[in-house]
């Protein structure tokens, strides 16, 4: 009991301007996007940032308040809130403007002194450098190997999965019981489909520390682990897209210089230098060697998954490149956005 309270906001911000008698949502809705509220547009701008540099401007996405952190750049924040607002709180016109950025575009590289002077790149003197999530790394090797489906919309899926994963936290008759693997396209949709059991999250996200979705995330940690590299060697989704990755390299023209070439270049952005050359060449060669007396061993690394070996060339040679592939796909240059 005690006096009668009606819809408000803190007094800090801007009141409410209800249209009828009483505030509904419909007017908190309009009082979120009002020029006179800022915080919307600081909090979302902030959040693009951080997805795209790995952190925010202010290092507490889900606290502006006197208990979160200060933004590094103030005067950067309430500009490009501003600018989304004022164009209509286009995204997608918002994020073109920040990768083309000159501060977004600047080599990730970093001098010792430029390290010990700012080692969490506050002052923004070189450009953003992390490893990828873990949707983002399944997507990306998918899509090396040309077998991503990007059909947008539809049922969840459920890709490769370690067995046993499920079961010994299931409730008896839950139709989440047991985990049934999907076949076909639905293997190779983008990692934003994959069903997510919450006390049994997949472990190829996981592993690259997506959130269990049991509680909100606002900002994803980033360890380092040698299951990750364990990972990315030996999983069946990405030995697959490795062999599908292969093959795409043996259908061009060509020698094993350019084809090797093609393949440093395709996965970093870059051209290999004389002294990477050489390494992928030795390391093709030594392959080739290994698989030359293990006809069997061969066929076996080049049937994991259940999509269909092309054979444009003897399981040997599949295999010895589908190596090689594997490799340049677990570069530290690959997995990292630089």
């Amino acid at each position: 009991l005690g006096d009668a309270v009606e819809p408000a906001t803190p007094a800090f911000l801007p009141p409410l301007a209800p249209e009828g008698k009483r505030a509904n949502r419909l007017d908190l809705a309009r009082w979120l996007v009002r020029p006179e509220n800022p915080l919307t547009a600081r909090v979302t701008v902030n959040r693009f940032w951080q997805q795209l540099f790995g952190t925010g401007l202010v290092r507490s996405p889900g606290d502006f308040g006197a208990q979160g952190s200060p933004p590094t750049h103030p005067e950067l924040l309430d500009w490009l809130a501003a600018d989304f607002r004022e164009h209509g709180w286009d995204v997608k016109r918002f994020l073109r403007q920040l990768v083309t950025s000159r501060t977004f575009r600047q080599d990730s590289k970093a001098s010792p002194a430029l390290l010990d002077l700012d080692a969490a790149n506050q002052l923004l003197a070189r450009g953003p450098r992390y490893r990828l999530d873990a949707e983002v790394l399944r997507d990306q090797a998918l899509a090396m190997g040309g077998l991503l489906v990007p059909t947008r919309g539809g049922p969840p899926v459920r890709p490769y999965q370690p067995e046993n994963i499920w079961e010994p936290v299931s409730f008896v008759g839950s139709n989440t019981q047991y985990y049934h693997q999907d076949h076909g396209a639905a293997l190779y949709r983008r990692s934003l489909y994959t069903l997510v059991k919450r006390n049994a999250p997949a472990p190829a996200l996981t592993t690259f520390d997506a959130p269990s979705r049991d509680s909100f995330c606002l900002q994803r940690e980033r360890t380092n682990t040698p299951l990750q590299a364990l990972a990315l060697m030996n999983d069946v989704q990405h030995l697959e897209a490795a062999r599908a990755f292969a093959e795409s390299l043996l259908a061009l023209s060509g020698g094993d210089a350019d084809r090797l070439a093609h393949a440093f270049r395709a996965v970093t952005g870059r051209k290999p230098d004389a002294k990477e050359r050489a390494l992928l060449a030795q390391a093709l060669d030594k392959q080739r060697a290994h698989f030359s007396t293990r006809a069997e061993e061969a066929a076996r690394l080049i049937a994991i998954g259940e999509s269909t070996p092309v054979h444009q060339a003897p399981p040997e040679e599949i295999a010895a490149w589908t190596l090689v592939a594997n490799l340049l796909m677990n570069l530290d240059e690959t997995l990292s956005l630089n």
